[in-house]
């Protein structure tokens, strides 16, 4: 069994959902928040040991939930999803200590390979 903690950030229910639910089957133990402010409050009560960050939400964007994050946790894996990544959002997510950068991709197996690379790459820098 994992006992590894994973906080999903994404105010696409449906998308926060599938995610739940997949990461739940490989054995995580899965938090959830809809939005930056949430998930900085579910961090600070769950202390999870990875946090998986939409780049885009209507309340905070990922870089300035990341940016809050590393106020009071420099050492947390967050691995970043957007579905529209550019140069900008990267570079300054990488400044702050992004452990990986996905991009949402329409084809949804493809984000759970790398989700799954991200992850087990992410657990074994935190052991």
């Amino acid at each position: 069994m994992n006992n590894t903690k994973v906080l999903i950030v994404d105010d696409e229910k449906d998308y926060l959902i599938l995610m739940q639910e997949r990461l739940a089957s490989w054995g995580y133990e899965i938090a959830i928040a809809t939005g930056g402010k949430e998930a900085l409050n579910v961090i600070r009560e769950k202390n999870p040991d990875i946090v998986i960050l939409d780049y885009f939400m209507p309340d905070m964007d990922g870089t300035a939930v990341l940016r809050e994050i590393r106020k009071f946790d420099m050492n947390l894996a967050v691995i970043m999803l957007t579905a529209h990544a550019d140069i900008k959002n990267i570079k300054g997510a990488q400044g702050l200590g992004v452990s990986a950068f996905i991009p949402k991709i329409s084809d949804c197996s493809d984000v759970m390979v790398s989700l799954r690379a991200a992850l087990d790459l992410a657990q074994k820098k935190s052991d």
